[in-house]
């Protein structure tokens, strides 16, 4: 669990170490790799070049890659939550949701989400954003990678 509660406001999650170091260390590589190569064309600063876009491909993979993993596995909770707490026909809509929208109902408790999921499937609720604006007593996922 974490030190605060989790709300709108705060539930972004920023991961110091990638976000803030080796992120930026990847792209100012790219760009002096790319730089070099331009300023002094050889066989040595393209293949410094070529393996700083391989960094840079390869660092951003390494955060995508379990950020959708990480999606379906909330796509499959959020799918069997839907059949406790919500009516069979309002259920099996839900789960046809897009999994952006089936992310950002996570958010909202049982009492809510039926409300919820009918306002997203008549068209009012149209951007995750707008779902979990309209959330009136946040639910934290504490455990998102």
């Amino acid at each position: 669990m974490a030190d605060t509660t989790q709300s709108y406001a705060n539930h972004v999650r920023w991961h110091p170490i990638y976000h803030f170091f080796l992120s930026p260390i990847m792209v100012l590589n790219l760009i002096w790799s790319v730089v070099r190569v331009i300023r002094f064309p050889g066989w040595d600063n393209a293949e410094l070049a070529l393996l700083g876009v391989g960094l840079a491909v390869m660092a951003l993979l390494v955060r995508t890659n379990p950020l959708r993993v990480q999606d379906r596995v909330i796509r499959l909770e959020e799918q069997l939550r839907y059949q406790r707490v919500l009516p069979a026909e309002l259920a099996e809509r839900a789960g046809a949701l897009p999994v952006s929208k089936i992310a950002a109902l996570r958010f909202a408790p049982d009492e809510e989400l039926p409300g919820l999921v009918r306002q997203v499937l008549d068209g009012k609720l149209a951007k995750s954003d707008e779902i979990k604006r309209a959330i009136k007593n946040w639910r934290g996922d504490y455990f998102r990678v």
